[in-house]
């Protein structure tokens, strides 16, 4: 696979990531078997995806326990991210980053993950009652003493600019400016797709211009853009997508044109035996964004861990860009 540098300490990563969140929480929980994982993991590498997202809140706790088991044997291959600043209750998150916090909770992870250094810890959301820069600062602090080689910071939830009005990336961008003061920023992670682009208008030609890597989050719109998802069929209750405004029946069925796109792109590429699907399409656009873009897909079977990993050899043309840029946007109001 292609490999892609990001960050001033030029972290070297295959150019299609995985995103190992749904096969522990926030998706379909009776879908979610650990073995099947495992198996989904060691493709990735297999393939070259070596850089395997993660976070402590997703379980929370046994996402990181099972990249633990899955890289017992393998941990020189995979490039590993993980997040901290989030605690999940009952009904709630809150964010927390007290310095003391933070060092505890790498030491945690650690554990878990079985591994004596992260590559990448980025910080998952901050914390309101907390200076960005002492959260930051005890981040830095665990790349002095080894335990970290690497630092990124996740972009701030997409509801937030919606509500205020501004750009959806400016708060993401200020708290960039104030953190990259204090130590650098490797990467930043934020939802970028075909049906969510923002990340276009401010937030990558700020990481374009100081060498900061994109991790591209949902780069297949939650499922929405492999075209495999039917409107109206519904999802579990325990599925973030249930409560997603872009996931209502209707929404979906409105937002139909997209996939249509991205299929007929696809069939353009698709060759005899060699067929292209329209998630290989959305990942290809993703990539085609920048050579400091690695978009991390969400996958726990090994089926699409293949297929996704298949993106970083479909070249689009420059027609194919043309067309995408061309398509409807997404409907679908988070209010």
């Amino acid at each position: 696979m292609e490999r892609r540098t990001i960050g001033a300490a030029a972290l070297d990563v295959g150019a299609v990531g995985l995103g190992c969140m749904p096969m522990s929480w926030a998706y379909t929980g009776s879908r979610q078997r650990g073995e099947e994982s495992l198996r989904a993991v060691h493709a990735a590498l297999d393939r070259g995806s070596t850089l395997l997202d993660t976070a402590d809140m997703y379980g929370p706790f046994t996402n990181e326990l099972l990249l633990g088991r899955a890289l017992r044997q393998r941990r020189s291959e995979a490039f590993l991210s993980t997040k901290v600043g989030l605690l999940v209750g009952e009904q709630h998150i809150v964010a927390n980053g007290r310095p003391g916090y933070v060092k505890r909770a790498c030491d945690a992870s650690l554990r878990r993950l079985q591994t004596d250094v992260i590559d990448l810890y980025q910080l998952h959301r901050a914390d309101p009652e907390v200076p960005v820069e002492e959260t930051w600062g005890a981040m830095a602090e665990l790349v002095s003493a080894g335990k970290v080689r690497s630092l990124g910071l996740c972009a701030l939830g997409a509801r937030s600019g919606r509500r205020s009005g501004a750009r959806l990336h400016d708060g993401t961008i200020r708290q960039l400016e104030r953190v990259q003061q204090v130590f650098p920023v490797s990467a930043v992670q934020a939802e970028l797709s075909v049906w969510s682009a923002e990340a276009l208008d401010a937030l990558l030609p700020w990481c374009a211009a100081r060498g900061v890597g994109l991790l591209a989050a949902m780069p297949l719109g939650n499922g929405f853009l492999t075209g495999t998802l039917t409107p109206g069929e519904g999802f579990e209750p325990d599925d973030v997508r249930a409560r997603h405004p872009r996931f209502t029946a209707e929404m979906m069925a409105a937002n139909q044109p997209i996939v249509v796109g991205l299929r007929r792109i696809a069939r353009r590429h698709s060759e005899p035996g060699r067929p292209v699907t329209p998630a290989l399409v959305a990942l290809a656009w993703v990539l085609a964004q920048g050579p400091h873009v690695v978009p991390v897909p969400g996958a726990k079977r090994e089926r699409w861990v293949t297929e996704n990993a298949g993106a970083a050899g479909l070249r689009l043309t420059a027609e194919d860009l043309a067309e995408v840029a061309g398509l409807p946007g997404a409907l679908g109001s988070w209010e």
